[in-house]
């Protein structure tokens, strides 16, 4: 039987509890999940993708079918072939996430037929959170202790008591 591998792809600036509990849930969907740390080129990143590829690594240590790694600069379905992937996972928290996530879909399967779009619905708690959120929140001290994995918060209070100092 052909393992069942999932790519988990995002720029996860930063990888928050939202993402974590997606991982978690696909890590029982899945024989592997790859998380594939990818680069937002709309966006200026806060983290560098080594540093968020040791957040997510250290966040997620305890699931042991789960690996994080950077992509490189391909498309994600040939990132997934690349890795024996059969699956591409997505979370999405509302309408406006669907819609979008829907698109890309549709283009992966025009790309990479034999490749699934598999979508896991943010639980409740979890469907206002962003990364952009995260760190406006984070960049004025509010508290993120419930949001993020402990690691990610200390990095976070890290990264903006350097751009104070």
């Amino acid at each position: 039987m052909t393992a069942r591998i999932a790519v988990f792809p995002g720029s996860f600036d930063p990888f928050t509890n939202g993402h974590l509990e997606t991982v978690q849930r696909a890590s029982h969907l899945f024989d592997e999940v790859i998380i594939a740390v990818m680069t937002n080129t709309s966006k200026q990143p806060l983290f560098q993708p080594a540093e968020k590829l040791a957040l997510i690594t250290a966040a997620t240590k305890s699931l042991t079918n789960v690996r994080a790694v950077e992509q490189s600069n391909e498309l994600t379905v040939d990132f997934a072939r690349s890795q024996g992937a059969k699956f591409i996972l997505r979370g999405i928290r509302n309408v406006k996430d669907f819609e979008y996530e829907r698109d890309i879909a549709a283009m992966n399967q025009v790309q990479a037929p034999e490749i699934e779009t598999v979508i896991l619905l943010a639980p409740k708690r979890y469907a206002f959170l962003s990364s952009s959120l995260i760190k406006e929140v984070a960049k004025f001290g509010g508290d993120i202790s419930t949001l993020v994995p402990t690691n990610v918060m200390q990095a976070l209070k890290q990264k903006f008591s350097q751009k104070e100092g």
